[in-house]
């Protein structure tokens, strides 16, 4: 079980994403590195910056597409389950559907406040935008299952880094529980890709 609240951060100037998580004492409890320009997604989440143990692999369905199914896997190779963009409705409004290992869809990420979104992706058309974005817009996530919210994931005011905070709402069971740090950490980098 990991010790909440939990701290994300990636520099935003760097070839490819890099994204360090630690616990509340400060534990490094997951790192991921995914290169850049690659047109199926292939990312491995490792417990340290090492990278001596994988804990995830999470692979894209398809090349390209606006609402591929990322399949998790665990670091031994079984598999936990999967998260998928949903499309359309993640136009206004960030939205993904998590599913387990039977395909079964058990809860989702959702963007609490689209405005967020929008006044954003209006200052990122300025020169240096998205780098002051970070200091005016901050979005939060809801991550649910089965209608519950059971976690949250908040921007946090950072200049030259992404810097988020996932914090817990409600009791996760273990399995569930790598399920959605997976699922929350490749929603963050392709909402990080897409801008």
């Amino acid at each position: 079980m990991l010790q909440y609240p939990l701290d994300l951060r990636f520099k935003i100037v760097t070839l490819g994403t890099r994204v360090r998580v630690t616990d509340a004492i400060g534990t490094e409890v997951a790192y991921l590195r995914k290169k850049k320009f690659r047109l199926k997604e292939e990312v491995t989440v490792y417990a340290d910056e090492v990278q001596s143990r994988v804990l995830f692999r999470i692979n894209a369905d398809r090349m390209l597409d606006f609402s591929a199914n990322y399949a998790i896997s665990g670091g031994d190779g079984v598999p936990l389950g999967a998260v998928r963009r949903q499309g359309m409705r993640s136009i206004w409004r960030t939205s993904y559907g998590i599913a387990d290992a039977t395909r079964t869809e058990i809860g989702g990420i959702r963007e609490e406040n689209a405005w967020v979104k929008v006044a954003d992706s209006l200052l990122e058309m300025l020169p240096f935008g998205d780098a002051l974005g970070g200091l005016f817009f901050n979005p939060s996530y809801l991550i649910s299952v089965r209608s519950t919210p059971v976690l949250r994931l908040r921007k946090r005011r950072a200049l030259f880094e992404g810097r988020f905070t996932l914090e817990k709402l409600a009791d996760i069971p273990e399995r569930e529980e790598q399920l959605l740090l997976a699922s929350t950490l490749m929603m963050l980098i392709l909402e990080r890709d897409r801008g």
